[in-house]
């Protein structure tokens, strides 16, 4: 009876992600397109995917399209994708290739499986709540309604970072895929090194370059020093893209930049409003960075005290919060959440703010773009409306909110090692 009744409040929370997903579903069959915080654009579903395969099956991906993804990105969809169908448009491609869209499908149900799996070695009670949470929560099915890399690089992520796999070539191949298709993955292989693993990390560390020059003489480009300057033109294209950035963030980084955005703000809410937000936005983000910092330090001087996982999770939440490489990325963290157990207020809290993160959907505040256009999903004229929503605001707080939770705790537990272990403040392993 106790352990059902530990089980009730993660049943309650995978009901509420399961409820969010039907109401987005009732709102789909109503309007005809997805409403947010899912992109304005309702003709760009799969468009990541599709934009990206173009460029695999035609030259310029580096000097003319002027992309950023590693050279893997490439030769994962030209291997995945049916060349004659890029000879016109993406858009065009879309429609033509059946494989890609194929593919898109295959691996939203293997991030699936893979999740399941894992978290059911792991715990077989908690499993089928955080799977589904995963599985119809929101960063997932927002990376498969934009088609994005993401979905074969999460499989991979799992891998790397569950427990399907032991110590090896295997989990530290899997982890130079993730940084490989996603460069900013490296930050929870660097757990290895807080926690003195210095083998693993010298083999994912090898891996990764070995993969990344195999890509590379495939592909014929991509070199550092065109990711590099790619990388800077990227930033001041994203500066102009303010609203963009907003929608779907895991940082306040972008509402910092409100005032310069290409939208008449300051008809919804007044200016001393938007400095008050700037304020209370640096000031998360540098209180969120500043917890996790003093938490990886407890756990470099007490290695023992908590898992790696937990340290991984520490690394992306804070890397998360500073800056908003896209919504979909919480899918990383919430999985590495959910490998901890429920126990302990700290631990519990992160997980009561992953499955929050699930919710489907959103609530408007105010409306700032009316819109007469076509979604591709449901192949109807709409007139989606877009604006400022209560999630714009609140999503950024909860993941600080889940990172402070894990760093208290993890500097909690290193104190409480203390009094069995002296601290190690060599870089020998332990």
């Amino acid at each position: 009876m106790t352990r059902r009744l530990r089980l009730l409040p993660e049943l309650l929370l995978a009901a509420a992600v399961v409820a969010s997903f039907a109401a987005t579903v009732i709102a789909f069959q109503r309007t005809g397109y997805l409403p947010q915080p899912f992109v304005f654009d309702t003709n760009d579903t799969f468009m990541d995917w599709f934009n990206t395969a173009y460029w695999a099956n035609n030259p310029g991906a580096y000097d003319v399209w002027r992309t950023i993804y590693p050279p893997l990105s490439f030769v994962f969809l030209d291997t995945f994708s049916l060349p004659g169908c890029y000879l016109q448009s993406p858009f065009h491609a879309r429609d033509c290739d059946w494989l890609g869209r194929a593919t898109i499908y295959a691996f939203y149900l293997i991030d699936v499986a893979l999740i399941w799996l894992s978290l059911r070695r792991l715990d077989r009670a908690t499993a089928p709540m955080r799977t589904v949470a995963l599985a119809l929560g929101l960063p997932l099915l927002f990376t498969l309604e934009r088609g994005n890399l993401i979905l074969a690089g999460f499989a991979c992520f799992i891998l790397a970072h569950g427990p399907l796999l032991r110590q090896g070539w295997g989990r530290a191949l899997a982890a130079a895929a993730t940084i490989n298709f996603k460069p900013y993955l490296l930050l929870p292989v660097l757990a290895h090194a807080v926690k003195r693993e210095w083998r693993p990390l010298e083999i994912a560390g090898i891996a990764t370059i070995l993969l990344y020059l195999v890509t590379l003489a495939m592909v014929g480009a991509g070199t550092p020093g065109e990711i590099v300057s790619n990388t800077a033109n990227w930033v001041v294209f994203q500066s102009g893209q303010v609203w963009g950035e907003i929608n779907y963030s895991t940082s306040y980084a972008p509402l910092m930049l409100v005032q310069k955005a290409p939208i008449p703000l300051l008809q919804f809410v007044s200016s001393q409003t938007v400095d008050t937000i700037i304020l209370a936005a640096s000031s998360v983000i540098r209180a969120t960075q500043g917890i996790a910092l003093a938490a990886l330090l407890a756990a470099w001087l007490q290695p023992g005290a908590v898992s790696r996982e937990r340290i991984a999770a520490l690394l992306l939440g804070a890397y998360l919060v500073t800056q908003s490489p896209g919504g979909y990325t919480q899918v990383f963290l919430i999985f590495l959440v959910f490998l901890q157990p429920w126990r302990r207020p700290g631990p519990i809290a992160a997980i009561v703010c992953a499955y929050l993160l699930c919710l489907v959907g959103d609530m408007p505040l105010s409306t700032i773009l009316e819109l007469s256009t076509t979604s591709w999903l449901s192949g109807r004229p709409v007139e989606p409306a877009f604006g400022l929503t209560i999630g714009h605001f609140v999503r950024p707080g909860v993941i600080a909110l889940l990172v402070w939770a894990l760093a208290l705790d993890t500097i909690a537990q290193s104190v409480r090692a203390h009094r069995g272990h002296r601290p190690v403040l060599g870089l020998a392993a332990v």
